[in-house]
């Protein structure tokens, strides 16, 4: 009952920053318009004014948030990004990135162009992607994310029904992404997924689907009917010739000194550049989608030679919500990312 509580306070809190801040991102975009345009007729590309520190920035946004009524909040990370402050908020164990400008007059959140590509696609599932999706008979889908980030999950919910009424017609896996950032139950839930992926495969799906109800391994490792012995001893090796523990125990390894290692699929992370949670590789590309199941069904369709005809069935065009659970909210949210 109290974790039920503290998803919808969660769901609660996000959605007000969403609402609340509408306008004000819009009118920063208008504002970013102006100074680009000025910016090429003067020569030189910058925000007017004089920018605030790193930390000034951070606590700026905190203290902002903090007078709206939002309790819990913490100041994860701060990074220069195309010319304005990215302040990452830690809420409850999810990371939420918000943008100020350098001199610290305006705020919002702001989208990416292929977050934005992406929300597109998600609210028209029936309009082609422009982008171009390698084919191949059985194509072969990856997508890479980290186990307790609120939209990585989001998307495995979207992508659970495609991948169970294609089956076997695609090669698809679970991957993760080469650091963790919601500490070690993340680093042990990660190497407790790719060991039934890798040993037990027929239960994974059936695990990953229990998982993300509301995040209770022992639950779902007893309600599926996982071989412990065989998971304990398939961590235990898996953990020793990656350097799992030892990496989280070492600090100096830590990514940016905040974020310990996740190495099982570091080379793959390399070979695509994955940036964050969720990232999806089709046929060794890595491709915008929708999270909704309509959504993925059509991205993953488009990599057949010869689409099978469950690609004509029609799937649920609803977006899963970010974190555990399975209710729907639309398209809201579509486009985040853990990174």
């Amino acid at each position: 009952m109290a974790l039920e509580e503290e998803q919808k306070s969660e769901k609660s809190f996000i959605s007000k920053l969403r609402n609340n801040l509408w306008i004000t991102s819009t009118f920063v975009l208008a504002i970013f318009a102006l100074i680009i345009i000025f910016s090429f007729v003067a020569g030189t590309l910058r925000i007017s004014g004089q920018a605030i520190s790193e930390n000034a920035a951070g606590q700026k946004v905190l203290d902002f948030y903090t007078s709206l009524g939002a309790e819990g909040l913490k100041v994860e990370s701060v990074e220069d990004v195309s010319g304005v402050y990215k302040v990452v908020l830690s809420y409850n164990g999810r990371s939420i990135p918000v943008y100020l400008t350098k001199d610290g007059k305006y705020v919002g959140m702001l989208n990416s162009l292929e977050e934005i590509k992406a929300a597109v696609e998600e609210e028209n599932p029936s309009v082609e992607s422009t982008q171009e999706v390698p084919k191949s008979d059985k194509p072969e889908v990856e997508l890479f994310v980290m186990s307790f980030c609120p939209f990585g999950t989001q998307m495995e919910k979207g992508i659970l029904p495609v991948i169970k009424l294609l089956g076997d017609k695609i090669d698809f896996k679970v991957k993760f992404v080469d650091y963790a950032m919601h500490g070690k139950k993340e680093v042990d839930e990660q190497l407790r997924q790719y060991c039934i992926q890798k040993e037990q495969e027929s239960k994974f799906l059936d695990y990953l689907q229990c998982f993300l109800e509301d995040g209770n391994y022992t639950r779902c490792l007893d309600s599926v009917g996982i071989d412990k012995t065989k998971l304990n001893s398939c961590i235990s090796k898996t953990d020793s010739e990656f350097g799992i523990t030892e990496g989280y125990n070492d600090r100096s390894r830590w990514i940016s000194e905040r974020f310990p290692p996740f190495d099982i699929h570091k080379e793959l992370n390399e070979k695509y550049g994955v940036r964050g949670s969720p990232t999806l590789v089709i046929n060794g590309k890595v491709v915008s989608s929708g999270r909704s199941p309509s959504a993925l069904l059509s991205v993953i369709c488009a990599a057949f030679n010869e689409k099978p005809s469950e690609c004509d069935t029609e799937l649920s065009s609803e977006t899963p919500s970010p974190g555990f659970g399975y209710e729907n909210e639309g398209a809201s949210g579509s486009a985040g990312q853990c990174s």
